[in-house]
């Protein structure tokens, strides 16, 4: 049951919304009620192709900052707002393009693959960009011979470099949230859901470890799943399990609970929370659309640079 201070918080939204005729997007991470109001809830790359595809000119983005900058990229002629400017991530200050540069300058040869989980400068140093969800296809559509620099995910690197067998110099950056994980976790909470699903997001700390507990049989191969967030959603609503243990940001229960409400889902570890992510409130989000607070620009010659690794992206699928 909504308060009766939620109810008119929610309904000054939806007022607002209508009044600015904005769009209205969430990140999978994002606190429930910012999910629920959205007009779209999705991955980072989801959100930027539907605020392109969208009528609207107004964009508020729920989420962290590189993914309003990638919005924006996507959407040059609308406006971009992020209901708090210090929503940040730590994946993606882990490397700016200066660093980048050095490691170009390090690796002449290599071919410069990012993760999306970056800002627009990094991403404009890139020859190509990549998902969780396709990061083996983007760097297996690279000829054998070239050597790949990967940033800035160590163990999303790893899991890929693994996977392909390819040459890859990989950036020591990590997601702080994901990063704690460690096969403690796994076991001990398998140990409590026997019959469970496992999935788990190719950032966390130990994931080329399950490869290797999958290969021994230490963990079962047809109830183990390495997926994005978006391959999370769509797997449980194929999968005939009842029962998933998520090894990801907290933020996405909500989602998985309201999507698939006969079957249960459990968090691997409780503190896996971004606090970047639930910097995003109603009442933010309501200030943002009042006072049109916060435009998210990417100045248009970094813009252009970037949306080139991207469209690679794209076009490989």
């Amino acid at each position: 049951m909504k308060s009766i201070l939620q109810q008119e918080q929610l309904e000054k939204i939806k007022y607002w919304k209508k009044k600015r005729q904005a769009l209205i997007i969430a990140h999978n991470y994002q606190i429930p009620g910012i999910q629920d109001i959205a007009d779209f809830v999705g991955d980072s790359l989801e959100l930027s192709q539907k605020a392109a595809q969208a009528k609207e000119k107004l964009l508020i983005f729920c989420g962290v900052h590189f993914m309003a900058e990638s919005a924006a990229i996507f959407s040059p002629n609308k406006t971009v707002l992020i209901p708090d400017l210090n929503a940040g991530c730590s994946l993606a200050a882990s490397i700016d393009a200066e660093e980048l540069r050095k490691w170009k300058k390090r690796y002449p040869k290599a071919v410069v693959v990012s993760y999306v989980n970056t800002t627009a400068e990094v991403k404009a140093e890139s020859d190509y960009c990549c998902t969780s969800t396709n990061a083996i296809r983007v760097v297996q559509s690279i000829p054998k011979d070239r050597e790949i620099i990967f940033t800035p995910d160590l163990f999303l690197g790893d899991y890929v470099a693994r996977m392909t067998g390819r040459k890859m110099y990989v950036y020591p950056g990590e997601c702080h949230v994901h990063a704690r994980v460690r096969p403690k976790d796994i076991f001990a909470k398998l140990g409590q859901y026997p019959g469970a699903e496992f999935l788990i997001h190719p950032e966390c700390g130990c994931v080329t470890e399950c490869m290797h507990y999958v290969a021994v049989k230490e963990l079962p191969e047809e109830k183990t799943h390495i997926l994005s967030t978006g391959g999370m959603m769509r797997h449980a609503k194929t999968s005939k399990a009842r029962q998933f243990v998520i090894a990801t940001e907290t933020g996405i229960l909500h989602r998985l609970k309201k999507e698939n409400p006969k079957k249960e889902f459990i968090p691997l570890r409780e503190d896996m929370v971004c606090e970047y992510m639930k910097m995003i409130t109603l009442d933010k989000l309501l200030n943002s659309l009042v006072n049109l607070e916060f435009e998210v620009k990417v100045p248009k010659e970094i813009a252009q640079k970037a949306r080139i690794p991207i469209e690679r992206m794209l076009a490989i699928g």
